[in-house]
């Protein structure tokens, strides 16, 4: 299979299922890396030309994107890249950063020994990622580590609104990563670990208090980065 960059061509080597996936993950891969902009046109033509399928395939790949958020249908029917919505920002990172606290703080009063068992594991990954400067890597393993939080808190409504503030701000995650060239500082990574010495322990507020700081970190980088105009290199702020 050849690779999956923005308008590369990819051949398909199995069924129908197979093309949709790999359609799926090569779109995604494009959105989530802001290799695909937001705003971008996804022509069903032309990526049934990149990817040498029939546009059935194509088409049900854009279907599941649009799911995720990751893509926008317009009424004139045509499909493009999700716009992110930068005038909300500070809407959304004030409910990231409540969800933060809160699922940690649950989590720490909640937890069992297998929740504590894949945290750990779901730390070593992060920390493989942050090693390799793998930016796509590092923003799947954070985001199932802090669905692993807010699952150990049992709080079914929290973990579902906490995975969808993550799985929304992907993007912006990319840029947060993007503002350290994809080298994220060790204090940083050594959060994690923090908040599962805090879990392990049961201390409810300092877990929440850890959290907190955690969260106000990458929300304070966001917008320091993204008000020195030098995330446009990375994202286009219109939208």
């Amino acid at each position: 299979m050849a690779g999956t960059l923005a308008g590369e061509t990819v051949k398909p080597e199995g069924g129908r299922g197979f093309g949709v996936q790999l359609i799926y993950d090569a779109l995604k891969s494009d959105i989530l890396e802001l290799r695909l902009q937001p705003g971008a046109g996804l022509d069903e033509t032309r990526l049934s030309e990149r990817f040498q399928m029939s546009r059935t395939p194509v088409r049900e790949a854009l279907v599941r994107l649009v799911a995720e958020g990751l893509a926008t249908t317009l009424p004139n029917r045509n499909t493009i890249v999700a716009p992110i919505d930068f005038a909300n920002l500070p809407v959304y990172f004030d409910a990231l950063t409540l969800m933060y606290r809160v699922t940690t703080r649950l989590a720490a009063l909640k937890r069992t020994e297998a929740d504590l068992e894949r945290l750990h594991e779901g730390q070593a990954r992060f920390s493989e990622a942050v090693r390799a400067a793998d930016a796509a890597g590092m923003i799947a393993t954070n985001r199932d580590f802090h669905v692993a939080i807010a699952e150990a808190g049992r709080n079914r409504y929290y973990t579902d609104l906490f995975t969808r503030l993550l799985d929304e701000g992907r993007r912006i995650l990319r840029v947060y990563y993007s503002s350290f060239d994809d080298h994220l500082p060790d204090p940083y990574v050594a959060e994690h670990d923090e908040m599962i010495a805090a879990i392990a322990a049961r201390d409810a507020e300092a877990a929440e208090q850890i959290a907190g700081r955690h969260a106000r970190q990458i929300v304070g980088q966001l917008q320091t980065f993204l008000a020195s105009g030098t995330a446009g290199a990375a994202i286009s702020l219109e939208g």
